[in-house]
């Protein structure tokens, strides 16, 4: 666990100087008053590199999947559980007993 934790630190550090350093090269670009067209390759390659690394690590951090199925919640479920249906709730109960209705008017 220790060690995707680490990939995702590692990942997030290498987009984050990646960035950085597309961030000089287009500076440096304005000052030598050439025209941008393309990122050079290793920072290019840093960025792509750091993505996966940081993907793979969230991936194995977050912990086991659900299954996409609609109905895999319910197969923990008994019949009993699953019969059970709101239109057999009782309204009729001693409730009325203890709060019973009073007449303002």
């Amino acid at each position: 666990m220790a060690v995707h934790k680490l990939c995702v630190l590692f990942g997030l550090i290498a987009l984050a100087h990646a960035a950085y350093s597309a961030a000089q090269h287009r500076t440096y670009l304005r000052l030598t008053e050439q025209e941008f067209t393309i990122l050079p390759h290793d920072i290019f390659l840093q960025c792509i590199l750091g993505l996966l690394v940081t993907c793979y690590g969230v991936v194995h951090v977050s912990g086991s999947f659900k299954e996409i199925k609609a109905s895999a919640e319910q197969d923990t479920k008994t019949w009993e559980m699953l019969g059970n249906r709101q239109g057999f709730n009782m309204f009729h109960h001693r409730g009325k007993a203890l709060f019973p209705r009073r007449n303002f008017a």
